[in-house]
This record gives structure tokens, sequence and C-alpha cells, in this order.
């Protein structure tokens, strides 16, 4: 038995060799830092069950980020692995181009009676980076068929993320991401990240709101309401750190642009689809009716690729009829409206109405909420933040005497090489992890995943009080 045991074991550590080899060789990463390509050691995904991943070498792993914000229904349901194929064998491919097909009229029907007010009118995409691009291609098509050709700026914020084609690249607001690569800078404007956690201390939360809000209303102005054409906003800031505004900034956000005429883009890739505990957060969290909302993610839980762009009737109206005559909106993709990937998202939202996971996500999420708190007692635990099922725990090292970034890059990927050796994977922003588990996640393993990530934590701060990175405070 044991020379069986070992036998295994030295298999095992042959595969992730082999993968890894293969990896290094020929896969180009998203985000890959270029320093280290070819040298990378991941961690290699081989199966999966519900909220946990297996990896090459049998570990298994609650998976804590959801994938990436996506696997709402969790993994190995059988249900959609016999929906997809269904579907493959009927119709694997239609040219959205010039023909239609029923499941992918059926989902755009679903989509249009899950959202607030009048979004009606959906555009199929590949993902969320292709919605975001197609809400800010349809603000300019708007403002050209109306005879204003110069508005055609878009607001977007500090923090924000919004995807990695060109266009939604340019109005992402993560700065780090953009130190090699361009952007149509002369398209976007950024105002400050509305984090209050990052407030003057004088500062009170409805203060700091204000202020947000008011520096969106003396951008508009000072480039010109005739130049701008839209606000996009994600409802929280979601890989930006998980950001949530202080109640009340979003109504507000969008009372301005109304003022204004500026479209609000409600970037719901991430908060759509169950991540707060309804189908759309923009409506019953944050009492907004945005004129677009994009969503990719949790439409299909990640078993395939597919976003959505979903439009208000008004847009539709003031951009249709017959003095529309020969205005195309050519915008699109081959994959539009892939049958494939609707008939999984239809079967995703049939079983997120059966099992009532929103419902869930409401009962749960303030459990997951408090059990986060719980780590403020940590001494380089900075800041808890979340709602619903999305939260962030950010970590500081010095906070006045050095710029944090150069320290605070040795901690989130310390945190999560601690927490995937006992079973917890998370994902690591620079000095933040962030979290946004499978919604069908139980009480009794949130408290598993936070009491790992507890450990994770200590361990990464005892390692860098050993290494002489940080010290505990004197009293």
């Amino acid at each position: 038995m044991k020379t069986a045991n070992i036998q295994s074991i030295s298999n095992e550590v042959h595969k992730t060799k082999k993968i890894r080899e293969r990896d290094n060789r020929h896969f180009l990463h998203p985000w890959e830092d270029m320093g280290y390509h070819g040298h990378n050691e991941r961690t290699a995904a081989i199966s999966c069950e519900g909220i946990y991943l297996y990896d090459s070498d049998g570990k298994k792993l609650i998976d804590g980020p959801g994938g990436m914000w996506c696997t709402q229904i969790g993994y190995g349901r059988k249900e959609m692995v016999e929906a997809i194929a269904e579907q493959a064998a009927k119709l694997p491919y239609f040219s959205p181009f010039n023909l239609t097909c029923d499941v992918s009229a059926q989902l755009a029907e679903k989509v249009a009676s899950l959202t607030p007010g009048d979004l009606n009118t959906v555009f199929l995409t590949t993902g969320g980076s292709t919605a975001v691009d197609t809400a800010l291609r349809l603000m300019m098509f708007y403002n050209n068929f109306r005879g204003r050709p110069e508005k055609k700026i878009t607001i977007s914020r500090e923090d924000a993320y919004h995807g990695s084609t060109y266009l939604s690249a340019t109005v992402s607001g993560k700065f780090r991401d953009k130190n090699y690569q361009d952007a149509a800078d002369d398209l976007v404007k950024f105002i400050s990240s509305p984090n209050p956690y990052r407030r003057s201390k004088e500062m009170t939360e409805q203060e700091f709101r204000d202020a947000k809000v008011q520096e969106l209303e003396d951008t508009i102005l000072e480039l010109g309401p005739d130049k701008v054409g839209a606000f996009i906003a994600e409802p929280i800031l979601a890989s930006g750190g998980v950001v949530v505004p202080v109640p009340g900034y979003h109504r507000m956000c969008l009372d301005v642009c109304r003022k204004y005429d500026v479209l609000y883009i409600s970037d719901e890739v991430v908060t759509g689809f169950g991540r707060l505990g309804y189908w759309f957060a923009s409506e019953p969290v944050f009492d907004i009716q945005p004129d677009i909302i994009t969503s990719a993610k949790g439409l299909t839980s990640g078993y395939l690729p597919l976003g959505a762009c979903i439009v208000s009737d008004r847009l539709m109206k003031e951009m249709g009829g017959e003095k529309a005559e020969g205005a195309v909106f050519s915008n699109g993709y081959t994959y539009s409206g892939h049958p494939v990937s609707c008939a999984a998202a239809l079967k995703n939202i049939e079983i997120m109405e059966n099992e009532k996971i929103l419902e869930h996500v409401r009962e749960v999420s303030p459990h997951f909420l408090n059990r986060l708190q719980e780590l403020r007692d940590i001494p380089i635990v900075g800041d808890v933040r979340g709602q619903g099922l999305m939260a962030c725990v950010e970590c500081e090292l010095k906070k006045d005497e050095e710029s944090p970034l150069e320290l605070d890059y040795k901690m989130g990927l310390r945190i999560d090489n601690h927490c995937q050796k006992l079973g917890l994977m998370v994902r690591p922003v620079v000095n933040m992890n962030v979290m946004s588990p499978p919604l069908i996640i139980t009480k009794t393993q949130i408290d598993e995943m936070v009491d790992i990530l507890r450990e994770g934590i200590i361990r990464a701060m005892k390692d860098l009080e050993q290494e002489g990175l940080w010290k505990p405070a004197q009293c």
C-alpha cells in the first residue's frame, strides 16, 4: 500500500510538471507579467464539484473568487451539460447577421423580463468586455444619429474596471493596468473613486458622497454637457477592490446625468445575475433605472462565454422609426447570440429560479459579511467591505512612511499561497484579497472559508515580520 501511494504521488507531481511546462511554453495568460513568462508555477485546475476545484495534485480547494465572479450555480451541474449538449446537437451555430434562432430570441425575451424599468432590448455579445464596448459604441451611434457628433466623452472613475477591448479598457480606471498599453484618452475623463475608506477622517460619509457627486457634475460642466455622452459605473467597483459607494450615491449621480442629458451606463457584469441577491442590482439595491445595463459572467455561471448589452425603450425609440432608415448600427460579432451559449444561459436562469438561489444569497450574505468583519482584529487588516456575496479584505503594512505599493505587492500573493495550502483560493489584487464564491455556498462552508482566510493572513503577516518588512505597532 505504501509503495502504491508513493507511486501515485509521483504520478501527480509528474502530471503537474507536464501541465506547467506546456502552459509556460505556449499559453500567454491574461495580465501576464512578462518578466515571469515561461517560469510560472500556476495551480492547475483539473476537475470541480459544487464550490470546489481540484488541482493536478489532487488537492481540494474552495473557489473563493467563484472563478472570476461568475460561477453562480456552482460546478458540475449535469443539467447544464445536458442542455449544452442538446443544443450543440440540434443547432450549434447560426449567423446572427441575417438569421435568428428560437433559443436566442427566447433568452433575449427572458433577460428583458428580469431588467428594471423599460430596458427591453438585448444585444447579445461574447462577454463583459464586448458588452461594454457595445454600450459605448451605441452611445456614439445615438449621438451621431441625433446630430450631436461632439457628444462622445465618457466619464468613468478611478478604480473602475470595464474590460479589455480598446474602448472598454479606455474607460477602465485601474491605472496600473495601463502602464504599457495605449488608450483613446480623448474619449474619457476620470473622476475619483467613491471609496469611503479613502476619505479624509474629518469628513462624514455623507459629506464624502456629496463631494463625489459634485465632482461628477463639475466635470460635466468643465468638459461641456454638449461633449459628455455617458457616465459608466459599476454599482460596486469589483476588481478595483469591491468598493461600495455610500448609500444614495448612484441615485444622485443618475439625477446629475438626467440634468445634462448624459446616458447612464450601469456595468453589471459582476453584480448582475444574483451576486447581490437580485437579477440586477441597479433598481432593487441602488434605486436607479439606467439607460443601458451591461452583463455577462453570472449569465451562464461561467459554463460558456456570453454577455449582453441591454438598452432602454427610450433610446431605442429615439434611434428608430422611419427617420432611421439606412442608419445601420454596424456593431456585432460572429458569435452574437450563439445558440449553445444562449441555451446554457436559459438553463442557468431556470436553475436559479427553481432552487431559489437569489433568496439563498439574501439569506446567507449577512453571515458571510459578518464573519469577514471578524478579521478586523488582525493587525495588518485595514478594511473589510462588501455587499451580497462579494467582499474585499484590504491589508496594510505602513500607511505613512512609504508608498505602500512596493510592500503591499508582497502581501496579496503570500496570503493566497498560504490559503491554497490550507484549501482555499482567494484572488489577490495587490494588497487586497477579493472573494465572490459560488452563490450556492452554505453558512458552514462560509465558516470554513473565513477560518482558512484568517489563518492565511496570519501566516503571511508572520512571514513579513520575520523578513523585517513589518512589525507590530508598539503599545
